[in-house]
């Protein structure tokens, strides 16, 4: 199920009485923060209120978020029985997370399972994938296959196994591929929009309620990158 609101050009990709599944565009916040900018879950509360003429508060539960200047499948929870189950599917890993990210430099091998020490820089924001275990670092691993090569670009297909902060941005950093567009870790310029090159793709979970498969995939933004792939 795909519509469109017009009012705040939300593309929602499955809705039903318990979850909502929509496509973010970069630069939304999933949840309020510090900046103060309108955070995607009011914007998808303001779509719930509308289409279904809700009155008083929506309920609207935040099961997890993507990077802002990242883009893709972002689930909510419309119910709180929904979001306690969803919240333990993430937390207990039972989703499978299919990323897709163009980079400049080839990694070395076409396919791979990259496996680091992820340690998280509060002060700056960032991660950095270590090789061997360091003090505070969180194992991360992912695996990716280079599925498209471009003019001057690789387009990757990225498996997600943990969910570390940023983890995606400085594990092909650590390899020597960042992410178009991902200053941040390493790539040499902005984007014009102030993204980065990585999209949430594909996601598939069993539904908190009617226990049903659902396999959910995201359109990537419509841009010159990203319509050659």
């Amino acid at each position: 199920m795909k519509e469109i609101s017009n009012k705040n050009n939300l593309q929602v990709l499955h809705q039903d009485n318990h979850i909502i599944v929509v496509n973010k565009r970069v630069g939304d916040i999933v949840q309020g923060d510090k900046t103060g900018d309108k955070p995607l879950s009011e914007v998808v509360k303001e779509y719930i209120k509308e289409k279904y003429n809700k009155p008083g508060e929506v309920f609207l539960g935040v099961v997890h978020r993507l990077d802002r200047p990242t883009t893709g499948i972002v689930v909510f929870a419309r119910t709180s029985k929904a979001l306690t189950r969803l919240n333990e599917l993430f937390k207990n890993r039972e989703t499978q997370k299919t990323y897709w990210a163009i980079v400049k430099n080839k990694p070395i091998n076409p396919e791979d399972k990259l496996i680091h020490f992820i340690k998280r820089n509060e002060k700056n924001n960032t991660s950095k994938a270590h090789i061997k275990e360091v003090p505070d670092s969180k194992l991360a691993s992912l695996d990716y296959t280079v599925f498209k090569e471009l003019n001057n670009y690789f387009a990757l297909e990225i498996n997600l196994h943990t969910g570390r902060h940023h983890q995606i941005r400085a594990q092909l950093a650590s390899i020597g591929s960042p992410i178009k567009g991902d200053l941040k870790y390493g790539f040499d310029r902005s984007n014009p929009d102030g993204g980065i090159h990585l999209h949430a793709r594909k996601l598939v979970f069993v539904h908190p309620v009617t226990k049903e498969s659902l396999s959910i995939m995201a359109p990537v933004p419509n841009e010159v990158i990203w319509n050659a792939v």
